[in-house]
């Protein structure tokens, strides 16, 4: 079965279509564009560069979250037009443990961490090993100064690798740890093959959704609501 995957929670954006482990075809943009300019365009190459038409596929599959609530917006805007016309199921999938499936092939752990601005992250920690992935924390949204605590102190001898898109402002805080690294640039960014890696185990599990019922999943709110909430509070106090 075909599974057409999407990723688009960062700055990058990707999708893939794979068959089992198989990747039928993939694209990748890192470009600074916005994703209402790119997505699209880029899903109507895939299919047509592999001849793969929507109706040969069986699922599809994308990170709902956590990540910037633009892109994440667009992306099940995105997924759900195609969804619908066909009435195909949906698999949701965690950003984080989408960046953990970059690494299906190791025996580490995988300290995924996403840029929240303002020396905030989005975190999960995962233990890879023999080609299966377990989840050592639940998504949280942190202060990347109290999240660093959770590497830090870590007994794990074997190594772990620092990815996503907050490994670049992450890695020099727990840099100083002998078995830290960060992932290389071709691994770091989360993107539709992780994604698909992850539905694909989601799906044989019965874990799908309608195309109605796929929701963004936020772990704070956004920007505009936190300003406004913090607003209420202050003036309650006045």
């Amino acid at each position: 079965m075909k599974i057409l995957s999407l990723e688009c929670s960062a700055k990058t954006a990707s999708c893939a279509i794979t068959e089992g482990e198989k990747i039928i075809a993939s694209a990748f943009t890192n470009a600074a564009l916005t994703h209402s300019q790119t997505l699209m365009p880029m899903i109507n190459g895939m299919l047509s560069s592999s001849k793969t038409d929507v109706k040969d596929i069986g699922a599809f599959a994308i990170t709902s979250g956590p990540g910037s609530f633009t892109g994440i917006r667009i992306g099940i805007s995105a997924l759900k037009g195609m969804a619908l016309a066909k009435n195909i199921p949906c698999i949701a999938v965690s950003t984080l443990n989408a960046i953990a499936y970059n690494f299906i092939d190791r025996d580490a752990i995988v300290c995924a961490v996403m840029d929240a601005r303002c020396n905030q992250v989005y975190g999960a920690l995962f233990r890879v090993k023999n080609g299966k992935i377990k989840r050592l924390c639940e998504d949280i949204a942190e202060n990347a100064d109290i999240f660093k605590e959770r590497i830090l102190k870590s007994r794990a001898r074997c190594p772990i690798i620092i990815a996503g898109d907050g490994a670049e402002m992450f890695y020099p805080k727990v840099m100083s740890k002998k078995n830290v690294s960060k992932a290389h640039a071709s691994l770091v960014f989360q993107n539709a093959v992780g994604v698909a890696l992850a539905a694909t185990e989601k799906y044989n599990l019965g874990d799908t959704v309608s195309a109605e019922k796929l929701l963004p999943v936020y772990l704070r709110l956004p920007q505009a609501e936190r300003e406004l909430k913090n607003k209420k509070e202050k003036d309650n106090l006045k």
